[in-house]
């Protein structure tokens, strides 16, 4: 993942808390082959509740637009899947 996300102007409004864990992510998504991407991203959104640390949607939303910008569209598939998967967690998690 290239680093060209970090100049989005959007991510100004964002929290620096939040911006801090998003380059952790990346630079862990660098150095993860892409089997285990989805460990990864479970393992990572544990510490970011450990630390009461939560996105938004629109937060999430601007994640993924920005994290996928460069992606093919079977990457883009991959990650709106997890997208799903990670609302519908999220969703059980209030009930």
């Amino acid at each position: 993942m290239n680093s060209n996300w970090k100049q989005d102007p959007r991510l100004k409004k964002m929290n620096s808390q939040k911006i801090a864990l998003l380059n952790e992510f990346a630079n862990r998504v660098d150095k993860t082959p892409q089997n285990q991407l989805m460990t990864t991203l479970m393992s990572l959104n544990a510490e970011a509740n450990q630390k009461g640390i939560q996105f938004n949607n629109e937060e999430t939303d601007l994640l993924i637009s920005i994290m996928s910008a460069n992606m093919s569209p079977a990457e883009k598939n991959r990650m709106e899947t997890l997208r799903m998967l990670s609302k519908n967690l999220m969703n059980r998690n209030k009930k």
